[in-house]
């Protein structure tokens, strides 16, 4: 296990306590450590029909440590892993980048805030869309209206592959999360989407080392992106569907 002082951690987030992680099985599931709660989270739309909040569904009861999730898209007892793994025809393999995420960002530079893009890591949520996409939005925002727009929509990125900062103060807006998974589910497109990893939960790939610690961190779960073990969108074009039922009405972000 990489040691704690080594631990490259994005800025603007903190790593959650030690006993909170995810170790990536070579040819298997997500093994998730310490007992986050495990919730589903619904994309909701506005009255335009754009993505605007996360209502929480079901939550997943499990006293189990490790608690087993299907990352092949085959479980038949999703989320969780049922062994199907070991006779479906996907690639475990991990192909993601240990490079931070920043540093293959693209930045949008407007009058008050920088955004940073890194699109491989796009989970197709389309929060980014709700009022004006959030490229435009940030090359004029100066009103505090305008910059809580950005804000907003960058903190409901759930992949963080979109970050925001404060070009005077150069401080990054991250959302508070507690160390927890969601488990997306997108009914507007009528699809299933990944797991979310909020709160700095450390990640662990197959060979020992750790990915960048970061607020946001979308996994796949489908079993087809191509940026394993990150979610990369897959799941809307290939009609994800993990026929859980849905759960709404327990609040929402």
């Amino acid at each position: 296990m990489t040691k704690k002082e080594e631990l490259p951690i994005e800025e603007g987030s903190e790593r959650a306590p030690e006993q909170f992680y995810i170790k990536i099985t070579a040819d298997g599931p997500y093994f998730v450590y310490g007992n986050p709660p495990i919730d589903q989270e619904i994309i909701m739309p506005n009255a335009e029909g754009s993505s605007w909040v996360y209502q929480k569904g079901k939550h997943f009861e499990t006293s189990e440590n490790p608690v087993h999730l299907c990352r092949c898209g085959h479980s038949k007892h999703k989320p969780f892993c049922d062994g199907s793994h070991k006779h479906a025809d996907w690639n475990p393999r991990e192909t993601a980048s240990h490079r931070p995420l920043l540093e293959d960002a693209d930045e949008i530079d407007g009058p008050t805030m920088v955004l940073g893009d890194n699109e491989k890591y796009c989970a197709f949520a389309r929060f980014c869309d709700a009022r004006g996409r959030i490229w435009n939005l940030v090359e004029k925002a100066e009103t505090e209206e305008e910059r809580e727009l950005v804000r907003r929509e960058a903190g409901h990125c759930p992949s963080g592959r979109l970050v925001v900062w404060d070009k005077e103060t150069e401080e990054i807006y991250e959302p508070p999360f507690e160390p927890s998974i969601g488990i997306i589910e997108d009914p507007g497109i009528r699809v299933s989407g990944p797991i979310w990893v909020k709160g700095g939960i450390r990640i662990e790939g197959a060979d020992g080392q750790s990915y960048e610690i970061r607020n946001r961190v979308t996994l796949c779960r489908c079993g087809q992106s191509s940026n394993k073990p990150f979610c990369d969108g897959t799941h809307a074009s290939m009609h994800f569907c993990d026929n859980i039922p849905l759960e709404k009405g327990k609040g929402e972000w």
